[in-house]
């Protein structure tokens, strides 16, 4: 458990000192669990699209999703720090539209925001959002909202032209501002680079244990998402197998007439039956 709360300067602060734990969480009930678990960070990540909403990618989910899924999170939210992720295209148009995007997850009820890349635009976006008194979290190494221009899902910096503009863009976000960096889908060589070639914590995705902290999602973690299962992925519980067998049983025991039982049932007192002619009626 968290006892106090956890804000960005306080992330930023555990660098080089604390294990930063950070989880994904899209409603209320997911929110609420994680960070009674003690997450340190909370990300309402736009992997909704693909865990939640059955999307192949996260390019098709929209600040309207984001927001309302941020809202619920929030509700659920006492003690972790809620960052809220900006998806595709709600920070690439105009610098004033970054902001006022931004602007809308904070009246959510995040408390900061994540944009991937570290690109010069890039850069003046977050000088922008940082300058509305909105903490940042930058998002290096696989940006799957970048994966048509990148050709999917692969590990990004394994050549060393890669993994230097790796480093350059890290130490670039670190610089403008941003509180903590995410790095996702690195070599752990990479990983352990930039983590000690910034002042802000890295939170590692698919980058090895030299990160000053680790992030997964929620439904990855445990068991709930089984399509597929990278290799950074541990699972902690097997939720779906789980479920499905539940309302397997459910739908059994409802077809038998096992449910509901007559302890599961509410009744009138017998005079009540009675004068509603129950007792000797033939069977409903």
């Amino acid at each position: 458990m968290n006892p106090k709360k956890v804000t960005a300067p306080s992330v930023k602060s555990m660098k080089s000192k604390d294990r930063i734990g950070m989880i994904t969480a899209y409603d209320y009930p997911s929110a609420k669990a994680a960070d009674a678990a003690g997450a340190d960070v909370i990300l309402v990540g736009d992997s909704l699209g693909m865990v939640v909403l059955g999307y192949p990618d996260t390019l098709s989910v929209t600040v309207a999703d984001m927001l309302h899924h941020t809202r619920a999170a929030a509700r659920g939210t006492t003690h972790a720090l809620l960052v809220g992720d900006m998806p595709y295209l709600s920070y690439h148009l105009s610098i004033e539209e970054s902001v006022r995007n931004a602007g809308e997850f904070i009246r959510a009820g995040a408390h900061a925001v994540k944009i991937e890349g570290g690109k010069p635009q890039r850069i003046k976006t977050i000088e922008a959002i940082l300058d509305a008194e909105i903490p940042v979290m930058g998002h290096l190494g696989l940006t799957p909202q970048s994966i048509h221009a990148v050709g999917g899902f692969k590990v990004q910096g394994k050549q060393l032209d890669a993994a230097r503009a790796i480093v350059d863009d890290a130490v670039a976000l670190a610089e403008t501002g941003c509180f903590a960096i995410v790095l996702e889908c690195v070599p752990d060589a990479v990983a352990r680079i930039v983590t000690d070639s910034v002042s802000v914590p890295t939170i590692g995705i698919g980058a090895g244990r030299h990160c000053d902290g680790q992030v997964l999602v929620y439904h990855d973690l445990l068991g709930l998402e089984d399509r597929i299962k990278p290799k950074f992925v541990r699972r902690y519980a097997s939720m779906k197998t789980d479920a499905t067998a539940a309302v397997a049983r459910y739908a059994e025991d409802v077809r038998a007439g096992r449910f509901p039982s007559s302890d599961e049932t509410y009744h009138v007192a017998d005079d009540v039956a009675e004068a509603l002619g129950l007792f000797g009626a033939a069977p409903a």
